[in-house]
């Protein structure tokens, strides 16, 4: 049954989470995520799961990873700090095929920067944070109930592809409270990831049939034995130094995300239909969007929002659909300008992309988006 209630929105991850079937966290309080652990330490136990509060960052992942592989739903959560000491487990899970979900609520940086200070400032890392070409999944939610019913998509993508899904949260939306109507938890699409039986000392438990991307594969220790590794390997899951497997296997992980983009990626437009300046925004900056656009309108302006939900991928089909229409794009981000180089990679040059960043750890507020609207307003009649 559906339920209102007054939730913050690391809360509301937790409880979307539990919904989708997470019974099992492990990891080190830091801020802004640190509400994401507590809610864990209280909620995992009554619904039969178990909670780790690990020694640091790099232990956490570590555990999330063996939870996952042994048939658990599992994740994390962390800031940008924390997030760095992950990556290169992050890589592992990738590779070796292990799905979950490892949060990280974005606060500013570099280094310790500003804890408690807004930031989306790890939207580049969540997609290059690893070394080496990898699959990649990120989700971006803008309110609380996109909070609960996100992270929901997220292990669904995560337990579908057999791959790491990064919910890239923001201490905007991690710290916000407002009252929200939890969907009922019984009318939720859940995945699982696809189990397989395999016979003989020489399991092929990364067996792939030709035109697939994900392999189907019993939790390990379930009455089988399979090697796990982060190394290049053949089916069996032994390592290779063979170029020819090493170059099939980095490919299938590769399509078995960009061959899906259809399915993964996910936008929310607003007023785009008669648009002729799109405001592209994610996560925390989209309120202060949607506020300018509201008011752009008001004043007889054709401004639209085109907000990416799914940040990788990045959406670059949507944002092409658009700009047939538009005379003119405005990225606004909590950074120096991340998603800025994705929408001018994409756009090609056909038209202006101007840019409003913010880095000293306070807001973007919609009358600094007008102000920046109007001024680029201004430059279009000056051309």
């Amino acid at each position: 049954m559906a339920k209102t209630v007054l939730m913050q929105g690391n809360e509301a991850a937790v409880e979307g989470a539990l919904a989708a079937g997470m019974r099992f966290f492990a990891g080190y309080p830091i801020t802004p995520s640190t509400e994401i652990a507590e809610a864990c330490a209280l909620r995992l136990p009554q619904e039969g799961g178990k909670f780790i509060q690990m020694e640091d960052e790099l232990a956490s992942i570590a555990a999330v990873l063996g939870a996952s592989a042994a048939g658990m739903k599992a994740m994390t959560a962390t800031s940008g700090p924390g997030f760095s000491l992950m990556q290169e487990n992050i890589g592992y899970g990738a590779m070796a095929e292990i799905p979950c979900v490892i949060i990280d609520v974005q606060r500013a940086g570099p280094s310790t920067g500003l804890p408690t200070s807004p930031s989306q400032g790890d939207y580049m890392q969540a997609k290059w944070g690893t070394h080496g070409d990898h699959p990649v999944i990120a989700l971006s939610p803008a309110t609380v109930l996109e909070c609960y019913t996100l992270i929901v998509r997220a292990f669904n993508l995560a337990e579908k592809y057999r791959t790491p899904v990064i919910f890239l949260m923001d201490e905007i939306v991690g710290h916000m409270r407002e009252g929200i109507e939890l969907p009922d938890p019984n009318r939720l699409i859940i995945n699982h990831r696809k189990m397989s039986f395999h016979d003989g000392a020489n399991k092929q438990c990364y067996y792939v049939p030709e035109g697939k991307y994900v392999p189907a594969m019993k939790p390990f220790g379930q009455g089988e034995r399979y090697n796990i590794t982060g190394l290049a390997h053949d089916e069996s899951g032994f390592p290779v130094n063979s170029s020819e497997i090493a170059g099939k296997l980095i490919t299938r992980l590769l399509d078995k995300v960009e061959k899906n983009v259809d399915d993964i990626t996910r936008v929310e437009e607003y007023a785009m239909d008669d648009a002729e300046t799109a405001v592209v925004c994610f996560g925390g900056t989209t309120r202060a969007v949607m506020d300018a656009v509201l008011a752009a309108r008001a004043d007889g302006k054709k401004v639209g929002m085109f907000r990416p939900i799914t940040v990788w991928p990045f959406p670059e089909k949507q944002l092409l659909a658009r700009l047939p229409q538009l005379k003119r794009i405005l990225m606004v981000e909590h950074n120096h300008g991340q998603m800025l180089l994705e929408v001018q990679r994409t756009v090609g040059g056909t038209l202006p992309v101007d840019f409003l960043g913010r880095v000293d750890g306070t807001v973007i507020s919609p009358s600094d988006i007008l102000a920046k609207l109007n001024e680029t307003e201004g430059q279009s009649h000056a051309e």
